[in-house]
């Protein structure tokens, strides 16, 4: 399995959804610089179930432990291991369905190409890995402040199902603006409706899906390592491996190919002494490297898989069968705590693309001794 993402800031997931615990190990931070493990729970807590009615009811705390790779707070630069431990897994809950594939998980693919899967829940598949992922996250967000003034990551959700919020507050939009409403939508005209279509999903055993919008402000110019590790590329790859992700665009994206390219260019312009553009089309990023504007982009996030509906598939013989699970506790709608791992695939992108580009003796924290 490929259990890695980055190539100078690594990061290295680990568990299972029904096991001991989950967890990350990040390799690749630079020393010296003061990792709060308050803050990096404060993301844990957006991320977790059980947060409001709109989301799974499994009770997990989901209390970071950290085993390695910080003194006192401080970064030694070497690898750090962060740790969940599983307290609500409830086993019981997919004894019934060991053997069934259901539709549009991965148990039949996780058991075709490997001969064995995890016997309850998603294993590697389910959304809980992601803790990982937004704990190594929450450190590189804490180093990337530091090494770049002003950044920021927020991301919302624009649209579940058919109703569209808007997407148009630029670089102003705060993080705390979003959490100001469980479902993680700042439009207040538009998430009243938004809402009732998840809870009718609950209601009547079914789910939605819809897209997230996330927008990287003040980074700085130069990131990214054509051809292949375009920033966007990079982007994109760690869109598309969250769970239940299905589509991805930067800038204008898909909305472009309707536009002539004399209307879809961005004109450059001097700016108070600076290269800048009129427009921003592009998404902040052009040839695959950034260019100084507001990254913005979208991703797009199915249904949820599991639905308390009869449903038609196989089991581990061939035999067909209709399934409908007894018990379980899931998202109608992954989108409100989809928001911080969207936010969290695009720190750990630019942290190691910052890596990749800063001279090392400009990496050290302000506690490097």
């Amino acid at each position: 399995m490929a259990n890695t993402f980055g190539e100078l800031f690594r990061v290295t997931t680990f568990g299972e959804s029904h096991g001991g615990a989950v967890g990350v190990v990040i390799d690749g931070c630079p020393a010296g610089h003061k990792i709060d493990l308050t803050y990096i729970q404060e993301q844990l807590d957006r991320r977790r179930p059980g947060q409001s009615h709109l989301a799974s009811p499994r009770g997990e705390p989901d209390q970071v432990e950290c085993l390695s790779g910080l003194v006192d707070g401080i970064s030694l630069g070497t690898p750090i291991t962060l740790i969940v431990r599983n307290q609500d897994a409830k086993k019981d809950h997919y004894s019934d369905l060991q053997d069934v594939y259901r539709p549009s998980h991965a148990d039949y693919t996780t058991d075709a190409k490997y001969g064995v899967k995890a016997p309850s829940g998603g294993g590697r598949a389910s959304a809980r890995e992601t803790i990982g992922r937004v704990a190594a996250a929450a450190v590189a967000e804490i180093v990337l402040q530091h090494l770049v003034p002003g950044f920021k990551v927020v991301a919302f959700v624009d649209r579940v199902k058919d109703v569209q919020g808007r997407t148009d507050y630029g670089e102003s939009l705060t993080r705390d603006k979003v959490e100001e409403h469980p479902l993680r939508c700042p439009d207040e005209t538009q998430r009243e409706a938004m809402e009732k279509l998840i809870i009718h999903a609950k209601k009547t055993g079914d789910s939605v899906g819809g897209t997230i919008f996330c927008g990287i402000s003040q980074c700085p110019v130069g990131l990214g390592e054509p051809v292949f590790d375009k920033l966007e590329a990079d982007l994109a790859k760690g869109m598309m491996s969250l769970p239940a992700s299905k589509g991805f665009e930067i800038g204008m994206g898909f909305a472009s190919t309707y536009l002539y390219g004399s209307e879809h260019n961005d004109a450059f312009i001097n700016r108070e002494g600076k290269i800048r553009t009129e427009s921003n089309r592009s998404g902040g990023i052009q040839g695959g490297i950034s260019n100084g504007e507001f990254i913005y982009l979208r991703v797009a996030f199915k249904p949820v898989a599991t639905i308390f509906k009869e449903q038609q598939t196989v089991d581990r013989q061939g035999q067909e069968l209709v399934m409908k699970p007894k018990a379980g506790r899931h998202d109608p709608c992954v989108l409100p705590r989809a928001v911080p791992m969207v936010e969290a695939m695009a720190l750990l992108c630019v942290m190691d693309h910052v890596l990749r580009q800063l001279p090392f003796a400009h990496l050290r924290g302000p506690h490097h001794v």
